[in-house]
Parts: C-alpha cells; structure tokens; sequence
C-alpha cells in the first residue's frame, strides 16, 4: 500500500503564507518598547532625572545624580540611598534618592543652609541652647531592624590610629549611639545592636568628591580622600518597610583625612584636628537613622559640625537621645 502523500506545491504555497504572517504577527508583538528618555552622558543633576521620571525607561540605574555638589548612584528599585556629610562651618551637605518598586525616582532634600565662616558658627554655638536643654532632632526614615554589623577598611585610619585603636574607637562611638550615652541624666532605652565583624579589603562605597557609589552588601568604616568640604561622610541604603522606617540595608563611613587632621586626644595644644570619637559619633546617629539637627542647635551631636579639638559630641544631647527613642 502505497503511504500518505503530502501537500501539493499550492497546498505548501499556502501553508507558506500563513506560517509567515503568523510569525510577523508575533514578532511585531516582541519588539522592545523604546525608552521613554534619553540621558547625557556622565554625571547627572536631579533636573536630568527629575522625580516621577522611570530609571528603568531612562536607564539611570548606576548613574551618578547630584544636588548642590552631594551625589549619589541611583539603586536598583526598592531601595533608597542618602548621603549626610559632616562639614568645617555646618553648611548642610545631603541628600537621599528613592527608587521604587516599579523604578519611579523620588527626592528628599536636606534644607540648604547658607555657608558661615568658622568663626561665626563657634559665635552661634555659643549663643545656642545647652545640649541638655535642647530636644531638637531630626530622623532619615530608616533604622536598623536587627544588628548592625560592621567591617573596618585595611588602609590607614584618622589619626594615624593602627586597626585595633581604630576598632576600639569607632565602636565606642557606636555604643554611644546604641546605648544613647549622654550626661543628661536620660535612662537608655534604645533597643539598637551593632557587632564589629572584621578588617577588610573592602572600601566604603564613598568616591573621591563625597558621593554614594554602588553598595557592595558590606558596611565599612574606612579613610581617604572625600573632597574639600566635608569632614566625614556616611552613606546609607534601606529598603521600605510597611507601616514604619525603611530598613538599613548597609551603612558605609569615611573620614577624610586628605583634608584635615584627627586627633583622638584633643589636647590644650589642639588647633584645628578632629576629635575622632566626635566625627564618629555623629555618623553612627546617621547610620541608626538620625539627621541634621540644623542651625540654632549647634551644641547637639547631630548638629553638621562637630567642631576642632572638641570632644563635645561624645556624649548625647536631649534632642539626639530624643531622636533615637523614637525609632528605637
């Protein structure tokens, strides 16, 4: 018996036809979808991805965004970065970028403060409230849920401190924050843990002008050079939370010590070093979640300077101890 015979050459023909206007149907379906921006190359300002605007349409995820000289690199979606520098004359320096879920920006920006010299913000430090009469304070919308965990960069430390010196002050400075240790008689009451892990070959993700760079998943306090204009620079990434702050993802800390000096025995011979257990203070209140106190509460910890050659910012204040208890 003879087997099955196929399609004719028109039947084929046919069959041809079809398939083909199948496949242009599903591939006109596939053609990617053009972007909805377009973006200049290197550095952009928030007026370039201005908010509301998509990072994935405009492809910005990496991209370096800077407001009024702080920069950072926009996150991938679902995360938040912010930048808080501690500065010479307390000019505030920071602010924070949002990526959500669905890649659309968002902006926060800390109040700008006019520029003061030297003098003129020791003059105003007189003149404001005591520490302990002062319950100013300001919060990032984060804090650490769990235990802050942290690593100490393998370079050289503020200071001239080798790595164990280094180790014993940063985390004094920490517990300062987690215990809320201040000379105001407040109780502590802040639930806040961090652990010290280990040195190493890993840099805070800090470039050379102050700016947030990709996270890398560790938190390290390291040195180096930051730019002119701050003394320190934290930067933090967190993630939402429903119904409370955003979650620290990572926290990194950087001294610069191109820049000025640091002392961690401010003497009566002291002209102009950093007390480093001070700058360091000031920062871990930025990792557990405080902001900028602001001008006219100069002698608070989280005020934008800590000061040269004072080791006022040691201890808490009211208005950071406040601050901490409300996250914690």
């Amino acid at each position: 018996m003879a087997g099955r015979r196929g399609p004719g050459l028109v039947g084929r023909a046919v069959t041809a036809l079809l398939v083909a206007a199948s496949l242009s149907v599903v591939c006109v379906g596939e053609v990617p979808r053009a972007s909805a921006c377009a973006l200049a190359r290197g550095e952009l300002t928030v007026d370039d991805l201005p908010a509301g605007s998509s990072v994935l349409d405009c492809r910005a995820v990496g991209r370096v965004v800077t407001h009024e000289g702080a920069g950072v690199a926009v996150p991938e979606p679902g995360t938040t970065v912010s930048v808080d520098a501690l500065t010479a004359d307390g000019s505030a320096h920071g602010f924070t970028l949002t990526v959500a879920a669905d890649g659309t920006v968002s902006y926060v920006y800390e109040a700008h403060e006019a520029t003061r010299a030297a003098a003129a913000a020791s003059k105003a430090r007189a003149d404001a409230p005591a520490p302990c009469a002062d319950g100013a304070y300001s919060t990032a919308g984060r804090k650490e849920y769990g235990t802050y965990e942290w690593f100490i960069g393998d370079g050289p430390l503020p200071g001239r401190l080798s790595h164990a010196e280094g180790r014993r002050a940063f985390e004094d400075a920490i517990a300062t924050i987690t215990t809320s240790r201040n000379d105001c008689g407040y109780d502590d009451t802040v639930k806040a843990k961090a652990r010290f892990l280990s040195s190493t070959g890993n840099e805070a993700g800090i470039d050379r002008a102050a700016r947030c760079t990709r996270r890398d998943g560790l938190s390290v306090w390291d040195a180096g050079d930051i730019g002119g204009e701050a003394v320190a620079t934290t930067c933090s990434w967190s993630r939402p939370v429903p119904d409370g702050p955003e979650e620290l993802l990572e926290a990194d800390v950087r001294f610069n010590t191109h820049d000025f000096p640091f002392t961690n025995r401010p003497s009566g011979a002291c002209t102009h070093a950093y007390d480093i257990r001070s700058v360091a203070t000031h920062e871990a209140g930025h990792v557990f979640g405080l902001g900028h106190s602001g001008a006219g509460h100069e002698n608070l910890t989280m005020y934008a300077n800590s000061f040269a050659c004072s080791t006022d910012a040691r201890t808490l204040g009211k208005g950071d101890v406040l601050g901490l208890r409300s996250l914690y």
